[in-house]
């Protein structure tokens, strides 16, 4: 819409307009002296930045009827490229089988554990829901036919959430530029990208983050479009939107932060503008701060434990997550064994006993028939920690002495510092140590299963240790937390969180430490405790409040995520691929008789974009020695830096944000990873063509500069439809032959060898 002159003019020409009782519209449209396009030195007033800035003159004026219609334009444009083709193909896609299934688990009401916030799944798994799915589908690998259950609603929500990409897009670019060129030349890029039609089409969390994302940075530049206006219903009405959009991001995946930090950065420079600003109390000052600090901080931070606390309550029954989480979390859970549980308080020997690491995601000590492979340590059987429960984690609590018990005999209790033998009930091997190098960690120790019926070597034994125990102390079932001193080599258990190969079915390394500091890793706990001859106590008291589940849910997901790591022959890929869309991501079918989806962005508009980076990057110095040098400039071309130095600075941030941390992490990346920076680099692409095409009336006469803006977006516009026309199959199915054989859809547009279409 247009600006008005309060909200985008120089404070100092305000005022004098206004003493004078002006209202400044025709200065602004003539200009001081009558003249469009007199010089004009700068002045403190002038030289203030701020993201909305006034509709550059080069630009004819539009009307709000019209970015209505374009508006609407770009709504139904986005619609249609998302929804075509929704339901196609009726099988399993891609990560749907992750996204989906968690949907499910909703729906039944089961505990899960994923590395992300719960908001994603838990929206789909609602709309799920409400469009008739009944949560049956297993979801068990890509491929896998729906048949008659009900698909299309978690499909369409996702593609509703992403076609409104494009118009949040517009909107924001309108703000930042105040040019329906540039605003309609972000939309088209985003509409007419294959890869965020692809990634909108299907059951995931990406376009659900997407939407979060653009939400909060179009909510921001909203509010600050009203920083004249303090205080009113909009100026309200829009910082809490930013915060309830904040929150929907982090909910969604813990990419969100970045966001956050982009808003935080904002927040903190607009706060220093108004602690400059001399006519503004304190007073005032710290009404500001604290209607930031409530709709930034409190709003979202309660938003988001309340995304929590659904989880929570939705999420009661046991399920496939249970053992990613403490025993005491797992206490309230529903047909959990630890569930409303009896069992003996006190450990005794003799006891079936599973043994479960303290550390968050340390898993249970378990063993199985396998054996380490040969140059790994002692070729004995394997002993690892087993994220889940498993008949392979009971074990049986032995004394020093291997001969037989008499079921007669009383009782006897375990105690600090007594010397034991864990056997394996299932394979009846003792848990071992010695002087072989661990699988992984080459400082620890390897830990193995031997003996023969239990009876096996001084290597065997073990000294429990309760953590700030004395000598004679009872071990406590779930409460006390313990350490398993090896007799032999004086090293304790631990269990390093490393996850093994192949040969080690991907469970954890656990490894005998040389190193006796108190760790996570090295503490265990008795879980499961079963012994006739001892009378059970109820565990409803080891049921944890909100507070401790909450807390330690994210510790599980952010050492689940850090955690992950690349599978054998599973494709990945390094951030410095991302730009230059050098690989993309099979969705569905690889052979020449199967349903094709190849997530790839359109090459022509992310390798414009790349070299968009670079053109920006030179105008914005050229604009900043200008403005810095104090060089006499049109109103125009003031305006024009002021736009990039402005509007093009948020979108130059938000992609840098949204894109470099990815260089320090150490889990495995995928190409679907760089789109939230995509997004930034498609509207500063918008920004930056329209400036230097605006800019072509300082190269070519006034009667041709109009001419040659409207060509050049013309251009620009055929360029994007064309190579949308050329590479449409990828997103919207192939069948036949492939792309290096004649009759393919793609034949001649392989441009790249590694895109694997």
């Amino acid at each position: 819409m247009p600006a008005r002159e309060s909200e985008t003019g120089p404070p100092r020409q305000v005022h004098e307009l206004r003493k004078r009782g002006g209202t400044g519209r025709q200065d602004q449209k003539h200009g001081q002296n009558g003249r469009h396009d007199e010089p004009i030195k700068p002045n403190r007033a002038s030289d203030e930045l701020h993201i909305c800035q006034k509709t550059p003159g080069h630009v004819p004026a539009v009307h709000s009827r019209d970015y209505s219609f374009w508006l609407l334009l770009v709504l139904l444009l986005s619609i249609l490229t998302r929804f075509y083709k929704i339901l196609e193909p009726p099988h399993v896609c891609w990560d749907e089988t992750h996204f989906g299934k968690m949907g499910s688990y909703y729906i039944n009401q089961t505990f899960f554990f994923d590395v992300h916030p719960p908001l994603g799944k838990m929206l789909i798994g609602l709309v799920g829901y409400l469009t008739g799915y009944d949560g049956t589908f297993p979801f068990l690998k890509p491929g896998d036919e729906y048949g008659q259950h009900s698909y299309w609603g978690m499909r369409a929500f996702c593609a509703l959430l992403g076609s409104s990409l494009a118009p949040f897009a517009y909107l924001i670019v309108l703000e930042l530029s105040k040019s329906l060129p540039a605003a309609m030349i972000a939309a088209s890029l985003l509409i007419f990208d294959m890869g965020c039609i692809t990634i909108s089409q299907y059951i995931l969390l990406d376009p659900i983050l997407m939407f979060f994302i653009l939400g909060s940075v179009l909510s921001n530049v909203k509010f600050n479009c009203h920083h004249k206006r303090p205080f009113s219903t909009l100026w309200w009405m829009w910082l809490l939107l930013t915060g309830v959009n904040l929150a929907g991001a982090l909910g969604v995946k813990f990419v969100g932060l970045f966001v956050v930090l982009m808003v935080g950065i904002n927040t903190i420079h607009d706060l220093w503008r108004l602690l400059g600003d001399t006519h503004l109390s304190l007073v005032h000052f710290g009404r500001h701060l604290l209607a930031r600090v409530l709709c930034l901080i409190l709003v979202p931070a309660a938003l988001y434990i309340s995304v929590f606390a659904v989880h929570f309550i939705v999420l009661s029954r046991s399920g496939p997550g249970d053992g990613f989480f403490s025993s005491a979390f797992q206490s309230r859970l529903t047909g959990n064994n630890l569930h409303n549980a009896s069992m003996p308080e006190y450990l005794a020997y003799g006891s079936l006993v599973t043994v479960k690491n303290i550390r968050i995601a340390g898993g249970y000590l378990h063993s199985h028939w396998h054996l380490y492979p040969e140059g790994v340590g002692a070729r004995q059987q394997q002993v690892t920690a087993y994220l889940h429960k498993d008949f392979n984690n009971v074990w049986i609590v032995r004394k020093r002495e291997s001969k037989p018990e008499d079921p007669m005999d009383p009782v006897e209790l375990v105690r600090h510092g007594d010397i034991i033998r864990l056997e394996h009930k299932e394979t009846s091997r003792n848990l071992h140590s010695h002087l072989h190098e661990a699988p992984l960690t080459k400082k620890h120790l390897q830990v193995t299963g031997y003996g023969i019926n239990g009876t096996g070597d001084p290597n065997d034994f073990w000294q429990i240790e309760v953590w700030g125990g004395k000598k004679g102390d009872l071990i406590k079932v779930l409460r006390s937390k313990l350490r398993f001193i090896h007799i032999s080599t004086g090293c304790v258990l631990f269990s390093s969180g490393k996850t093994l190969p192949k040969w080690g079915w991907e469970q954890v390394e656990v490894t005998c430490s040389p190193y006796l500091k108190e760790t996570p890793s090295s503490q265990w706990n008795i879980e499961d405790h079963f012994n006739t001859k001892l009378p059970n106590i109820s565990l409803d008291v080891l049921k944890p409040t909100f507070p401790e589940i909450l807390i330690e849910s994210h510790i599980v997901m952010i050492r689940g995520n850090s955690g992950l790591k690349p599978k054998d022959n599973e494709v990945s890929s390094k951030p410095w691929h991302w730009p230059i869309n050098y690989q993309g991501l099979r969705f569905s079918g690889v052979n020449e008789t199967e349903y094709r989806v190849y997530l790839l962005g359109n090459p022509v508009i992310w390798w414009l974009n790349l070299f968009s980076l670079a053109l920006y990057a030179l105008m914005a110095g050229v604009a900043a020695v200008l403005l810095k040098r104090g060089i006499a400039l049109s109103q125009e071309a003031r305006q024009r830096c002021m736009v990039l130095l402005g509007g093009g600075q948020q979108m130059l941030m938000g992609w840098l944000l949204h894109y470099l941390p990815f260089f320090t992490m150490g889990r495995i990346l995928y190409f679907h990873h760089y789109f939230p920076a995509m997004l930034f680099s498609s509207m500063l692409t918008a920004i930056t063509w329209d400036i230097l095409l605006q800019s072509c009336d300082l190269i070519v006469p006034s009667h041709l500069a109009k001419s040659t803006y409207q060509g050049g977006l013309v251009f620009l516009a055929a360029l994007v439809l064309y190579s949308f026309y050329l590479f449409h199959p990828l997103s919207y199915g192939m069948m036949g032959p492939l792309a290096h054989e004649r009759g393919s859809p793609m034949a001649g547009l392989k441009w790249m060898e590694s895109w694997e279409f």
